[in-house]
């Protein structure tokens, strides 16, 4: 794969486009388009947290690299305070893809950098894919000018995953891990751990290292072992 990610990121299998659950008709369609070059819209992706932004980025990429597309994915919270570096660096790829804007919104220099790049991968022609948790109206953002640009994407909404949708991703994660997780096991962790997905997703990680290690299924007695009463022990 032709992608320049994160070390700490490339290793999640995961990311892709048929693990994606919950996006609205055409969505996925229209970011595969955009990482194949197929379509010349850039294109704002906004959602509240754990909605799966980073997860769509990362697809965005990956299925690029397999298009033979140079693609580079940058969260903007690693380079908060010196984006225009990071986004310089970026120069030359033909997908571009960045995570958080909301990490930059209110810094006078981190905004310029962002807009001075915005213009370059214009006249570039770069394809760039935009993620952040509002609209771009509804950010703190000062530079005017740097709002009118994002809010000219296309804007692409990701809602929270309701009960059923989280199962479907725990229970796909599951599969693709060789977890062995029993029904009433998911429905135990659903009911006592919380409704973020990222954090659920990475519970599921501890208890396949803690079933592999002590060669049981994951059952509700193993989660209470492991995990306590409450679904929240260390």
């Amino acid at each position: 794969m032709n992608a320049q990610l994160p070390l700490a990121l490339r290793t999640r299998a995961d990311q892709r486009f048929d693990s994606f659950v919950g996006a609205a008709d055409g969505t996925l369609a229209q970011l595969q388009a955009l990482a194949r070059g197929g379509s010349t819209d850039w294109i704002y992706l906004h959602g509240p947290a754990a909605t799966g932004k980073t997860h769509l980025l990362l697809a965005v990429c990956r299925l690029a690299g397999e298009a033979t597309r140079s693609a580079a994915y940058l969260p903007l919270a690693s380079a908060a305070g010196r984006a225009a570096e990071a986004l310089a660096a970026l120069h030359g790829h033909a997908l571009v893809a960045i995570d958080g804007i909301e990490a930059i919104a209110g810094d006078d220099a981190d905004e310029l950098a962002l807009f001075d790049f915005h213009n370059r991968a214009h006249d570039a022609g770069t394809a760039v894919l935009y993620a952040a948790r509002a609209p771009a109206d509804a950010l703190p953002i000062l530079l005017p000018d740097l709002r009118s640009r994002l809010a000219q994407c296309t804007r692409v909404v990701l809602q929270p995953l309701d009960d059923a949708g989280r199962r479907h991703v725990l229970e796909d994660r599951a599969v693709r891990s060789g977890l062995q997780l029993d029904p009433a096991a998911l429905d135990w962790l659903l009911r006592r751990v919380g409704r973020d997905l990222a954090s659920l997703a990475a519970l599921l990680d501890r208890l396949d290292r803690a079933s592999l290690a002590a060669q049981r299924r994951v059952t509700v007695p193993f989660l209470r072992q492991v995990l306590g009463e409450d679904g929240r022990a260390a």
